[in-house]
């Protein structure tokens, strides 16, 4: 979702404005979202109707993703780096459509740019400077989905030379291997009682095909004393397209053990984010949990026969084991939302660009972790909580309204007084290092939750607050 995208049909932008009415309307009033339906006509690949004029400029929301944080920061940074701003292409593209189609558009956009570019004076200049005087050669930068369109690009794109033309690949977040958050939203609204905007991102999410190419492919469907991959029944059982899902199960196997060039991946740790699902009566629930297997490809089991299971964190969206795709790898303790814009990540991307190895944090560093809800309800108190901190010493966690053409920053910012969180404590499983605060917004509007610890990688995360947010929680 980190592309404005405009409706050719009716001049207007149906995603990525900056005013927070404009979400607040989009997620909570009937026909809020018709305009981004995956069209069957556009299924067939008829497009044109929705086109992608640019990366995101101000920050954009949903249910389960929560918040996409601009792209602004990693693009001066990319062109810091450069010889010359002409150097640097930024791609926009439809995320509503399947990845395959992007990846031929990302293909032929990067061939013809890299052409132009070797054409270019400060090319000419740049080579002076290089050893053996080399051509320049392509360099991407992408976050999230954007790798794997980078990945069926060079490994499936229309140009074989491609990756041969290709010094490296940095990705950010990228989910290889899919997301359980995926099938959570083609299930979100099904089940318990859930704040209104989970059903229309549901409806939304079942149309798009580039939503069910990040569906999980791996070992994360749980059964009992068994676990498997989701097949296009499971996905058709949790609310999904069947034809879609087999289509993506395709590309990911296409994909799968074909590495990148030069491949190093900025992943977010620490984050609670889900690992894997059961289905029970076509409702997901999903676990903060993986599966592994032996080398032989045996699931792992305890004693008992029961498939064992491991907490290996992630960005909140995507895991850790997804995101890496190779052992060369960027930890850092961020969510999924924020990877490009975080001050150490596109420290790695600097790194990177100008060819420096970069060991990631300090091995000191805290590893910090940060939940809230996505959907709240002004004027009602909520809760965030903070996990891997000994105490809440030297933490400033702070809520702010998120500055907007028509209601600049400032109208709101309070600091979050963080207490010891028992609430798992007393149901048995907590970890004992839990710091909790209780919130409330006075008005509707996109907010951003942040905190700091002094070392140089804040978390931040984005919330959304509505007249229709889930029902306050008891005051004390």
């Amino acid at each position: 979702m980190g592309s404005e995208l405009y409706d050719t049909e009716q001049d207007r932008v149906v995603w990525g404005l900056s005013d927070s009415r404009w979400l607040l309307r989009a997620w909570t009033l009937p026909g809020g979202l018709d305009r981004l339906h995956v069209t069957p006509e556009e299924r067939e690949g008829r497009l044109g109707r929705i086109r992608a004029r640019r990366l995101l400029r101000v920050p954009a929301w949903s249910p389960v993703l929560r918040g996409v944080e601009p792209y602004g920061a990693l693009v001066r940074t990319v062109t810091r780096s450069a010889a010359s701003p002409d150097a640097v292409l930024e791609f926009p593209y439809d995320w509503r459509l399947p990845v395959a189609v992007n990846a031929r558009l990302l293909a032929g956009a990067a061939r013809a740019h890299l052409e132009r570019w070797r054409r270019h004076p400060a090319h000419t200049a740049a080579r002076r400077h290089r050893v053996d005087e080399r051509e320049g050669r392509l360099v991407f930068v992408a976050h999230s989905m954007g790798g794997l369109l980078t990945l069926a690009a060079l490994r499936d794109g229309p140009d074989a030379d491609l990756a041969r033309d290709t010094r490296g690949v940095l990705t950010l977040g990228t989910p290889f291997r899919g997301a359980v958050a995926a099938a959570v939203i083609l299930n979100s609204g099904r089940g318990a009682p859930v704040p209104l905007p989970h059903g229309r991102l549901r409806r939304l999410a079942a149309t798009m095909p580039g939503l069910h190419d990040l569906l999980p492919s791996f070992t994360c469907l749980g059964e009992g004393a068994d676990a498997r991959k989701p097949t296009p029944s499971d996905i058709v059982a949790l609310g999904g397209d069947e034809e879609l899902a087999r289509r993506s199960r395709e590309l990911h196997e296409r994909l799968a053990a074909h590495p990148l060039p030069g491949h190093r991946a900025v992943i977010g740790v620490s984050q609670p984010t889900a690992q894997s699902l059961e289905l029970r009566q076509g409702v997901v629930v999903p676990h903060e949990l993986s599966y592994r297997h032996h080398g032989d490809g045996g699931l792992m089991r305890h004693e008992n026969g029961a498939p064992r299971r491991f907490d290996v964190g992630g960005d909140g969206t995507v895991h850790k084991e997804s995101a890496a795709l190779t052992r060369s790898s960027v930890p850092f303790a961020l969510q999924h939302g924020s990877l490009a814009k975080g001050e150490a990540a596109l420290e790695a991307v600097t790194s990177f660009l100008e060819e420096d190895e970069h060991l990631g944090p300090p091995q000191a560093a805290a590893r910090l972790g940060l939940q809230v809800p996505d959907f709240v309800a002004p004027g009602k108190r909520w809760t965030l909580r903070v996990h891997g901190a000994d105490g809440p010493a030297g933490l400033d966690c702070v809520v702010e309204k998120v500055a907007e053409e028509s209601a600049p920053g400032g109208a709101f910012r309070v600091r979050a007084a963080l207490y010891g969180d028992d609430e798992d404590d007393r149901s048995g499983g907590g970890s004992g290092d839990a710091l909790a605060a209780r919130v409330a917004v006075p008005s509707e509007g996109l907010y951003r939750v942040s905190l700091d610890s002094g070392d140089g990688a804040p978390l931040s995360q984005l919330v959304l607050a509505g007249a229709d947010g889930p029902p306050a929680e008891a005051e004390a």
